[in-house]
């Protein structure tokens, strides 16, 4: 009964490590990735050309190079499934160190090719951005301390961690990358909650994120441009908003054909931040609906995995993990259709990018390996080790 309830998969001693990897994983979340993946190249097929030909490459150029970043992300995610907790989070640790630390230096040999925010390091080949990695790696130390302060004697890992997210998201606001900055607390925010954070704290962490925006708005005219854009009851046709807002409207439920679209040959960004405008164009509602769908089954089967792992360490960075993935979503749908401020964030998985699809892999890798059926502690195990 006990099996039935929390989810123990029984292994035989000695079983490979590939098939008793097989057996546990959560298939359904797998099997989403590989085809949000596919649907990705699908339409980057549709919206890299137009971008190619501008800086005078081969029109599938930045497919192909998709192809290549995809392939090593899922690597990295399959790779990383077939791990234990225990070397997942050590692993992290170092990761997040490093990531850190190279966030850190990016004033100094980063750059910020042409677009106003120094968040890359040019490696000649391609370019790396690290808050990418850093994500994942905070998300676990997050999980990992807050588990820790749940112990017997154990340490204030949940103010630790509160420290921890405020030096990771000044770090950001100096690029300046406020949405990044706002994804570490929201992530923050989540894990804490789920720890058993009393409401009246979160309540003032929003209070205190609110403050934040406000003096962001006065602060920085970027940031003020974009929320006075979107609060206006006007769209100017000729800005990013306004292009994918009307192909959206042009796809209408079938959308307008397969290569008939134009908003790729006027948006910059057509490949990443607005790979869905591409998507609602040319293949209608209803490739959109397909891609919510897939999205939120990753969610559900996951929480529903999560729900029933007793260690707190593997829930906690589950759902983490689950955050940060879904809510890039949300964020990335939400500004094309107009439902949240313009933010720079790629729509996992589906949109071009070497460090979201490599960063990306590693996270979801990370979230399958906790969500993987194995034998649950007893309960009692679970208080002893706490008193000790």
């Amino acid at each position: 009964m006990t099996e039935m309830v929390y989810g123990s998969v029984p292994t035989a001693s000695g079983e490979p490590i590939v098939s008793k990897w097989w057996r546990t994983i959560d298939k359904w979340t797998l099997s989403s990735i590989f085809i949000l993946f596919a649907i990705g190249l699908l339409l980057g097929f549709a919206s890299s050309p137009p971008l190619a030909e501008k800086n005078g490459f081969s029109p599938f150029h930045y497919v192909q190079r998709q192809i290549f970043f995809g392939s090593v992300a899922l690597l990295a995610m399959l790779v990383t499934s077939l791990l234990s907790v225990n070397i997942v989070r050590r692993l992290a640790v170092l990761g997040f160190l490093a990531t850190f630390l190279a966030t850190a230096l990016l004033p100094y040999f980063g750059t910020d090719f042409g677009k106003g925010s120094i968040r890359w390091y040019s490696l000649g080949f391609a370019s790396l951005q690290p808050s990418e990695f850093l994500k994942p790696g905070f998300i676990i130390v997050t999980a990992w301390l807050m588990a820790a302060s749940a112990e017997i004697n154990g340490p204030p890992g949940k103010l630790w961690s509160l420290v921890l997210a405020l030096a990771v998201s000044v770090i950001l606001v100096l690029q300046p990358d406020f949405g990044q900055a706002c994804l570490i607390i929201f992530c923050w925010g989540v894990i804490y909650f789920v720890s058993g954070a009393p409401l009246i704290l979160l309540i003032g962490v929003a209070g205190a994120v609110v403050a934040c925006g406000s003096f962001a708005y006065r602060a920085s005219e970027h940031f003020a441009r974009r929320i006075d854009g979107f609060l206006s009851p006007d769209i100017d046709p000729r800005t990013q908003i306004g292009y994918a807002t009307n192909a959206i409207q042009e796809g209408g439920f079938l959308g307008v054909g397969v290569g008939e679209g134009v908003v790729k040959w006027s948006l910059p960004d057509a490949h990443t931040d607005f790979i869905i405008a591409v998507a609602a164009e040319e293949y209608g509602f209803v490739l959109v609906a397909i891609i919510i769908a897939i999205y939120a089954g990753i969610v559900i089967s996951s929480l529903q995995r999560l729900m029933l792992e007793r260690d707190p360490f593997p829930r906690l960075a589950g759902t983490g993990i689950l955050a940060m993935f879904a809510i890039q979503a949300v964020i990335n749908i939400g500004v094309a259709a107009r439902l949240l401020p313009a933010k720079g964030m790629t729509l996992p998985f589906v949109s071009y990018g070497g460090s979201s699809l490599i960063a990306g892999g590693i996270a979801i890798g990370m979230l399958l390996a906790f969500t993987r059926s194995r034998p649950q502690k007893d309960i009692t195990d679970i208080m002893v080790g706490r008193r000790r």
